[in-house]
C-alpha cells in the first residue's frame, strides 16, 4: 500500500492529486481547512497558518496510515499568492500568514515526516509544489516569490542531508506551470498598480494558455512514478517532463 499525505486538497491541484491517486488505489490523506467531497480520501482539517499545531497534525496523519504501507509520500501543495502588492504597501499580517502557509508549514511538516520515518526502509518521498516565481522575480509578488524561493532552497538542503542517510528521503521541489486555479482568479482580480503584469495574466486566461488542474495533477503523478528524484535533483519543472 502506497500512502500519500497531501496538503491543500479542498480545490485546485491538491484536489485533483488526491482524487487521481485515490482512484488509482493508493491510500490518501488530505489536509485542508475545509472538507473536500472526495470518495476514498481520508480528510484531516487543519489550518496550515497555525504552525504550532503542525507536528500534532503529522502525528494524526501517521496514526491514520495502514500498518502495511510500502511507501510514504508527502506532497506540500497548499499555497497562497496573496498579499499582492509592491513592497512598501503590503499588509504585514497578510505577509506573515503567507510565509506561514507557503514556507513554514512545509518545512515543519517535512521535518516531522523525516523524523518519523527515519528507520523506515521503504520508499520515502517529499514533493514540494513550487513555482517559477521562486526562480524569477515578479513585481508585486515579493512575498510569494520569496516563499517559493525558500521552498526550493529548503529542498536543496534536505536533498544534500538525505544523500548521506542509510534510508534516505527523496525530495523534489517542482514547478507546475501556469495552471487554471483559484490563485489565477486572485491574480486577475488584482490591479495593475499592485501587480504590473496583471494584463499579461488576464491574457493567459483569455487565450486558453492555462493548464487544467486535471492535466497538471496527471503530469505530477507521472513524474513521481517515472522519474528518479536523485537523478533529476531537488529542483524541477513539470513542463520539462
Amino acid at each position: 500500500m502506497n500512502v500519500y499525505f497531501i496538503t491543500g486538497v479542498s480545490k485546485g491541484i491538491g484536489f485533483e492529486l488526491a482524487k487521481q491517486l485515490s482512484e488509482a488505489g493508493h491510500f490518501v490523506v488530505g489536509i485542508a481547512r475545509t472538507m473536500s467531497e472526495l470518495d476514498g480520501v481520508k480528510f484531516i482539517s487543519a489550518d496550515l497558518s497555525e504552525t504550532d499545531k503542525l507536528e500534532s497534525v503529522m502525528d494524526e496523519l501517521f496514526a491514520s496510515a495502514p500498518q502495511n504501507a510500502k511507501s510514504f509520500t508527502l506532497i506540500n501543495n497548499a499555497g497562497m499568492v496573496d498579499p499582492i502588492g509592491l513592497i512598501g504597501a503590503v499588509n504585514a499580517v497578510e505577509m506573515t500568514n503567507a510565509i506561514a502557509v507557503n514556507l513554514t508549514a512545509p518545512m515543519i511538516l517535512s521535518n516531522a515526516f523525516i523524523s518519523k520515518l527515519k528507520d523506515f526502509k521503504g520508499s520515502k518521498r517529499i514533493i514540494n509544489i513550487s513555482s517559477g516565481a521562486g526562480r524569477k522575480a515578479y513585481e508585486g509578488w515579493g512575498t510569494y516569490c520569496t516563499t517559493k524561493a525558500g521552498l526550493d532552497h529548503f529542498s536543496r538542503v534536505v536533498a544534500l542531508e538525505q544523500s548521506k542517510e542509510e534510508y534516505p528521503v527523496e525530495i523534489v521541489s517542482i514547478a507546475p506551470g501556469i495552471v487554471d486555479t483559484s490563485m489565477q482568479e486572485t491574480i486577475r482580480a488584482s490591479n495593475e498598480d499592485a501587480f504590473p503584469l496583471h494584463d499579461q495574466f488576464v491574457t493567459y486566461k483569455e487565450q486558453g494558455l492555462l493548464s487544467s488542474t486535471e492535466q497538471t495533477a496527471q503530469k505530477i503523478i507521472s513524474f513521481a512514478e517515472n522519474v528518479d528524484f536523485r537523478e533529476v535533483g531537488p529542483i524541477a519543472d513539470v513542463r520539462n517532463y
